[in-house]
């Protein structure tokens, strides 16, 4: 298959407002971005977010949901391939691993989030980003570029869908078929023209609802499995000519006609080249839903300040947006762990009594007595105040009323791991060693040389294997590594 190549200069992305309509204007700025042209603030998130991304990756080893896609890449693709599918460290198509470490990513609840856009750009961004550039060789230079195309054309296309499109459909889902194809097209050197056409075919393939938190069904993994995988067809089939609709996101018939009321094209080139959404994009530090992390972190706060217990806490009131009560408020009794990721009070009870809802504390404690029991405590009230900071802004308040009569105030402006309030890189690793612990996916051993490549990632003249280069060097060194 033969890319198109762009004809325009390298980093060529100024005056976007003379280069078309607005899905013209987000192709052509995805097409031409170069590493050269992207501030060196933006290069440095992005690694952070890449190490933060392999982390999740990881730990979606062993889940049943993501095993299922695995199994079905497995009996469905080439046994073989120049692609590596993270969990296991076997190769296939760049299909087939995009699928399955997008469909690995996304299952812990871990992976990084936009704000102001709702949606999580790692899951369906690292996974094109990463099996492409093994096939083709690239460096980490140009994997790196390719990731920040991804990112900031998933987060404004979520920006311009609007919150209407939020109340069904799950945006990672479908701005991410996008963003994967942006990353993709950029890594296969689209011109402007054809990666237009990669989003035009890309955004007739977004999907993604939200019924399935209803059923504790497993369509969140299947969501960033497909806009990885499709993301990347559409790039593919841009580069051998496929033709695509020119104003999939804004025209009459596109996605916004389809999928929101409320939706801004002009979100969708705001100050493009000046403006870089990429490192507005917050870190997960617990391993829910992030519309409960504000609220968590406020109950925290009140619980560590006071040096309260559980027992002394007679209920709670998490005073959230219009967002948090639409998707949380679909889970009453969470019959499983993932579900009990978005059930507000199952997190406010994992939080009040081990300090952290981690992926650890889900695993072992979502049904226990005592959580079920302070879960019953905790009510969601609609806030005007925090509705009207969201997205922009996710502030958590409570009212924690205890059973000596008192009522005390949380509140958080910035949750753990927004921009404000981020991960350093030393938290970032721990994170990742915990994940990888979690799931089993690596032996301890070989997590030192996982970091120490992930981190020195814009240095790679060439990307080869994450996973299996680690087997490789413990064979090559056995007392090193026993070391």
């Amino acid at each position: 298959m033969t890319s198109t190549s762009s004809t325009a200069a390298a980093g060529d992305h100024s005056n976007p407002s003379n280069q078309g309509n607005p899905s013209e204007v987000l192709a052509t700025f995805a097409a031409n971005l170069a590493f050269e042209g992207i501030p060196h603030e933006v290069i440095e998130r992005t690694v952070n977010l890449y190490v933060d991304w392999v982390g999740s990756a990881l730990a979606g080893k062993g889940a049943r949901p993501v095993e299922s896609i695995a199994k079905f890449a497995r009996a469905t693709g080439p046994s073989d391939g120049p692609a590596e599918v993270l969990i296991d460290g076997s190769r296939t198509s760049p299909f087939f691993a995009a699928m399955v470490n997008g469909a690995a990513s996304h299952f812990v609840e871990q992976d990084d989030v936009h704000n102001g856009s709702v949606f999580h750009p790692a899951a369906v961004v690292f996974p094109v980003a990463l099996a492409l550039a093994q096939q083709l060789g690239a460096s980490g230079r140009e994997m790196i570029t390719a990731a920040v195309a991804g990112y900031e054309v998933g987060i404004r296309i979520g920006e311009f869908l609007g919150r209407s499109h939020y109340k069904v459909f799950h945006t990672t889902g479908t701005a991410g078929t996008v963003a994967a194809a942006a990353t993709a097209g950029r890594l296969l050197k689209l011109s402007p023209a054809a990666m237009l056409d990669a989003f035009g075919s890309a955004g007739t393939q977004a999907a993604g609802l939200w019924e399935f938190l209803r059923d504790a069904a497993d369509s969140k993994q299947l969501h960033t499995a497909m806009a990885a995988a499709n993301g990347l067809m559409a790039a593919q089939l841009a580069a051998d000519g496929f033709k695509g609709a020119k104003r999939i996101l804004e025209g009459a018939k596109g996605m916004a006609a389809g999928m929101s009321t409320d939706a801004d094209p002009a979100k969708l080139v705001d100050r493009l080249g000046e403006r870089w959404a990429t490192v507005e994009t917050s870190f997960k530090y617990h391993a829910a839903c992030r519309h409960t992390h504000p609220a968590a972190d406020a109950l925290l706060d009140v619980v560590v300040k006071n040096k309260l217990k559980p027992q002394e806490i007679e209920r709670v009131v998490a005073h959230v947006h219009q967002g948090a009560i639409d998707v949380l408020g679909a889970v009453v009794k969470p019959q499983t762990v993932h579900q009990a990721k978005f059930n507000m009070g199952t997190v406010l009870a994992i939080v009040s009594h081990y300090g952290y809802a981690g992926v650890n504390e889900f695993e072992q404690h979502f049904l226990a007595d005592p959580v079920v029991a302070f879960r019953g405590k905790v009510e969601m009230v609609y806030d005007e105040e925090v509705d009207g900071a969201y997205p922009a802004r996710w502030i958590g308040k409570v009212s924690v009323y205890l059973t000596d009569g008192r009522v005390l105030r949380g509140r958080v402006d910035e949750p753990k791991g927004d921009p404000g309030n981020t991960l350093s890189r030393d938290e970032i690793s721990t994170k990742l060693r915990q994940l990888v612990k979690f799931s089993g996916a690596l032996a301890e051993a070989d997590v030192d040389a996982l970091l120490e490549a992930a981190w020195c990632i814009v240095d790679e003249p060439r990307l080869g294997d994450i996973v299996g280069q680690l087997a490789t060097a413990r064979h090559a060194n056995p007392a090193a590594a026993a070391a």
